[in-house]
């Protein structure tokens, strides 16, 4: 089978063409249905982007509905998510990338399934906390600490991925130099390795936190509640998110909630716009260029 392009002026070959018109036409048609949409949702919920949005608690009225719960329970859950996984990632990767056996064939099965459960989808990983949750006798799964269970096992994987990308991004010199000078291994992760790689874990970081924050299925599955009139207190508190009150008011017939729910959509939409810029500073700004 002959490669599509090849040669100096292989790129003019009709199959080359062909190939690239489709998928410049394949990226036309994806960015105009998402600034479609995107412009669609603006335009929608403009009316209700006031401060009764951040103020207020859900109602039986349009007029008098706000998402303070929900702002306030994806602060908690996410907040508590990057406790739970975040030190646990990193120290995963770390392990497996600086102190594992990597022809050991039990690190080669661990590493083998991080790969695959980065791409297990998202309602699962609630199921997988609902059954642990079950198993350890916990009865009342609407609350933080489980909502932030189920998002720490979906990101962890993207978070391990992104810490190993990030170690090995570090040239072996700085290894080499830094035991060369006496240092232990653990001193030279610690000292060298593990600095050098900040901007890396950072950025895969805060883009797995932003995945989790856009989550509704996960804790649909755990009973995340959908009608929330308090304000989240603690781990072990009821909470609803951004996402399940976007659910929520998109299935009332007003049309009041719709718009509600477009508003909310632009405030989330927002808010993981802001997490990928922050990701892209820190990247910008402390990447080092070896």
């Amino acid at each position: 089978m002959r490669p599509i392009a090849s040669g100096r002026n292989g790129e003019y070959r009709p199959t080359a063409l062909a190939f690239l018109v489709l998928l410049w036409i394949a990226l036309a048609v994806a960015f105009g249905v998402l600034v479609t949409l995107i412009v669609t949702i603006i335009v929608e919920g403009q009316g209700q982007f006031t401060a009764r949005l951040f103020t207020e608690y859900p109602a039986s009225s349009p007029e008098r509905a706000g998402a303070r719960p929900a702002i306030l329970g994806s602060v908690w859950v996410i907040g508590t998510t990057a406790v739970l996984t975040i030190p646990l990632g990193i120290a995963a990767a770390v392990h497996l990338e600086e102190f594992a056996d990597k022809k050991h064939w039990l690190n080669r099965l661990v590493e083998l399934n991080v790969q695959n459960l980065a791409a297990v989808p998202s309602i699962v990983y609630g199921l997988l906390a609902l059954a642990f949750l079950t198993m350890m006798g916990v009865r009342d799964k609407n609350i933080v600490i489980a909502g932030a269970l189920a998002l720490s096992l979906l990101i962890l994987p993207v978070i391990i991925i992104a810490t190993r990308e990030a170690l090995r991004s570090v040239p072996a010199e700085i290894r080499q130099g830094s035991l060369a000078l006496g240092a232990t291994p653990w001193q030279t992760v610690w000292r060298q390795t593990l600095p050098a790689s900040v901007p890396g874990i950072s950025t895969g970081a805060i883009l797995a936190l932003s995945r989790a924050f856009g989550e509704a299925a996960p804790l649909l599955v755990l009973g995340a509640l959908v009608f929330v009139s308090f304000d989240p207190n603690g781990l072990l508190s009821g909470y609803t998110t951004l996402p399940i009150q976007i659910f929520n008011w998109t299935g009332r017939p007003q049309d009041g909630f719709h718009q509600l729910a477009a508003a909310t959509s632009v405030l989330l939409l927002v808010v993981l716009i802001a997490m990928n810029i922050v990701a892209i500073l820190i990247r910008n700004r402390f990447q080092k260029r070896w």
